[in-house]
Parts: C-alpha cells; structure tokens; sequence
C-alpha cells in the first residue's frame, strides 16, 4: 500500500535552489517511492515558476485571505516531481531572490512563510480537491516551522509532523508581538511552548510541537545539544533527544556521476585516466602556470561559517610545495575580497571565479584533485560528497557530516586501505596548514593517493540508506 507524504519546503531542485536544502527536498521523492512513499512537495509559486506546470494547472486548494490575499495551490509534475504551488501574489510575486530582494530581507518573511506553513496544515488536515491527503507533513527548517504548530494547536488530526534542522543558524525568528498576525494561541507562548527569549521562532514553534525531529547528520543531531552548536536552541533540542534522529543527505548520483557528466571528459574508478584531461584543461581554463603539487579546490559559498576566512593564514606553505588553489563562490564582500587578493597576489597558483556556475562546478569537481571543506560547522554537506564520487579527496574540518562522510587518511586506515580524505581539528588556520601539508605529502605518494580516490567514487553517497531510514521513520509514526 503507497503512503504519502506532504514535503513543505522554501526551494525545491528543479525549480529553484539557493543552497543544499533544495537539494534534498528534490532528490527525497524519488528515494522514497521505492519505499513505497508518495510525496509531494509544496513551495512558494515565485514569479515564474507556475509556468513549469504546464498550460493549465490544477487549482488543488484556495484561501479567500491567506494572510492578506487571495491564494491557490496548483498542482502539477516537473521532471517526475508532483510539485504543489502556493500561487499568492501578495506575498512571492516580488523581484530577487526566495527570501529578499535589492534593499535586503523582506520584512514580511515571517508572514510570507507562515502563509506557507498554514496551507501545507490545511491541506494535511482536510486533503486536495482531488482526494488526496497525507500521512506524513514533513517540515523542512524554519521557512516550514509553522506547519507542526498549526496542526498541533487546530483541530484534532491524525497526521503525524517531522521538521528536518538544515541549518540551526536560520531560526525564523520575529517579535512576540506578531502572534495574533500569524494566527498563533497567545495561551502558547510559554517557556515550553511559543517563546523564544521574548520572542517567536518558528524553527523553535516546530521543535516544540513536530512528533519527530530530524537533522541531516547523526554527528549534527549530537552537536545540535550543545551550547556551542546549538545556537541558543541546544535546550530545546536536548529536552526532545528520544525523537531526534540523524540521518545523513545524499546526492543525486545520476546528476553527479563521473562516468555519465556531459560537463567533462568521462572516468570513472577503474578508469582515472581522463581525470587528468580534466585538470589540464581546468589549469588552462583559469591561466594558472606549471606547478608540481595538487590542484585543490573550492566551491562555497564564502562565509565564515564555511571557513573561508582561514585559507589566507593556510596558503603559503601549500602553495610554496607545489599546491594550487581555483576558488568558485560569493558571499561576504570582505571574504570575497580576501580571495581575489591572494589570486593577484600568486596569479600562477590561485584563481578566483566570484558568482556560481553549475557547469563550472562539475568541470572543478573533476579537474580538481582535492576539495577544500573547512567549515567551522556543517550540518551534512553535499560539497565532500560531490568530491568523494569525483575522486576528488575532501579535505574537510572534522564536524558535522563531514565528520560522517570522510573516512580520515590517518595511519590506521591507510594500512586497512579505506581512507577516503583528510580531516582536521580543531578548525582554525594551524589546523588547515597541518592538513594541507598532509595532502601535499599524500599526493607525491602516487600509488596511496590513487587508492584513496578509488576508496572515495566507491563510497556510498546516493539516498539508498537514508531514503529507507525516512520510509522506517514515516512507518513509525503512521504505521
């Protein structure tokens, strides 16, 4: 019997993606329903994204006044995906991006979102005009954080909440003023309920109230209860820790695929060859001159969240052995800035691309013989992973996924023969240096460095494990 699953996310692969979340909420349909699980996903219709349906898409639900408009949902499939649309001018139909525009943030996001989060209640409580309702209302970060709550605080249901934690840093949080504009019980806002240090948090409303909460790591779901992890939110979490579950993100293994990727010259494990075609024509790609050692890359976005701000103090060494550095990302203008600085200060060894480039992306994976991950946390990580299938060694700080992910190059796994990367701790300058003085070393040791590119395309990175911890979650709280 097929069971299903409302997914109520702010982006969604393949209509929009401003990071990993999108990802995810567009690789799990696929996954689950070869556990059975029908899933549908329901986003914001920003501008555009309506015409994806096709010519006519079928109105499924409509509010009359949806937090100050009117509002449908259409519903429709794009590229195998049964996408719903939340289609309320008032609040998406606006230039930028998801989440704000040129002046900045919206100041309305914590309206826009709970409008999202309403519908995705409504429509799991009484069902689609076309009969179909859910099991399961999967809830993914703070965009989705109303959607427990206005089950839990409405009228009796039976469907059972998740919320996945991407990101405990974005928390949704807005003044307690703002309960009765988003149709929350002033009776809730108590320590154990609603409040949040005076305030609303929807990531926090959804902690409180989903019958199940997941992060996308088990190392994540640990750190995530502790203070210097947990942004402010460890308690909470940490109150609930018999419903917390880590389950790692995977890749579409089909997008990303070495032996398949139209982007670059074919491999695979077997077949490295055409690996070092690619790095050719990426050291020609970005004019950097001859030089020994490895071709490391970075594609981030460039906050200090993601380490960026610790590769200036860790280069000199690298590059003095031979390394190399090709950057790819945008972020915050001073790290920015700091990138294209030491590109001109070693235009041979350090190359700098500010924007984001998907073709661009697959050509560096490939060309690349390590990835730099040097996040001070990283709740999964799909960057070591996309790495990993390339036969491009991760070299990544020892949190989060990455923690997960990366079998570390210490002397016991190299004698067992599994190493898949390198790690380091604690995450700070020294730390990088030690590190890329490991690869250095590694990579002049031509027959281990092969072994472990070889351990890391065979590594399992697609969403056959996690897909079936989902499907055994789901079955346990809609048996």
């Amino acid at each position: 019997m097929t069971r299903r699953v409302l997914s109520v996310a702010s982006e969604c692969v393949p209509l929009l993606k401003t990071g990993g979340l999108a990802d995810v909420v567009g690789a799990l349909p696929k996954a689950l329903a070869e556990h059975g699980w029908h899933m549908r996903v329901l986003m914001p219709a920003y501008p555009g994204l309506a015409t994806r349906l096709g010519k006519r898409p079928k109105a499924l639900w409509q509010d009359a006044d949806l937090f100050g408009g009117p509002a449908k949902v259409l519903g429709g499939r794009v590229e195998g995906l049964d996408m719903l649309l939340l289609d309320a001018p008032h609040l998406y139909d606006r230039p930028g991006g998801p989440y704000g525009g040129p002046g900045g943030d919206h100041a309305d996001n914590d309206l826009r979102f709970a409008a999202l989060s309403w519908a995705a209640a409504e429509i799991a409580r009484n069902g689609l005009a076309d009969g179909w309702t859910p099991d399961v209302l999967h809830a993914h970060d703070w965009q989705a954080g109303f959607a427990p709550a206005y089950l839990r605080y409405g009228p009796e249901t039976a469907v059972k909440t998740v919320i996945t934690v991407h990101n405990i840093a974005f928390q949704g949080n807005t003044g307690a003023e703002r309960l009765e504009a988003l149709r929350l019980p002033r009776a809730q806002f108590t320590a154990k309920g609603l409040e949040y240090y005076g305030h609303l948090s929807s990531l926090k409303a959804a902690l409180v109230t989903a019958d199940a909460i997941t992060t996308v790591s088990p190392t994540y779901a640990r750190e995530l209860m502790r203070p210097e992890f947990g942004m402010g939110l460890q308690g909470v979490i940490g109150q609930r820790a018999n419903d917390v579950s880590g389950i790692l993100n995977g890749v579409d293994t089909e997008v990303w695929s070495p032996e398949a990727d139209p982007a670059i010259h074919a491999y695979s494990a077997k077949k490295l060859g055409a690996k070092k075609t690619n790095r050719a024509a990426l050291i020609d790609e970005f004019g950097l001159g001859y030089f020994e050692g490895p071709l490391a890359v970075l594609v981030s976005r460039l906050t200090t969240q993601k380490g960026i701000d610790l590769i200036p103090g860790a280069l000199s060494e690298f590059t003095w052995r031979g390394g190399a550095l090709i950057v790819l990302g945008s972020g915050d203008p001073v790290l920015e800035a700091a990138m294209r600085r030491e590109a001109e200060l070693n235009p041979t060894r350090i190359a700098v691309r500010i924007g984001y480039d998907e073709a661009l992306s697959h050509r560096m994976f490939a060309g690349g013989d390590a990835v730099l991950v040097p996040s001070r946390f990283e709740p999964c990580g799909l960057t070591q992973m996309y790495g990993l299938r390339y036969g491009t060694v991760p070299v990544v700080a020892a949190t989060g996924g990455l923690n997960d992910t990366v079998i570390d190059a210490s002397p016991a796994a190299l004698a067992a023969g599994v190493a898949t990367g390198i790690k380091f701790a604690p995450t700070d300058a020294l730390g990088l240096a030690q590190a890329l003085r490991r690869l250095a070393d590694l990579y002049a040791d031509k027959r281990t460095w092969a072994r472990i590119q070889r351990n890391g395309m065979k590594a399992p990175v697609d969403w056959a494990q996690s897909s079936g911890q989902y499907a055994a979650l789901y079955a346990s709280l809609a048996p």
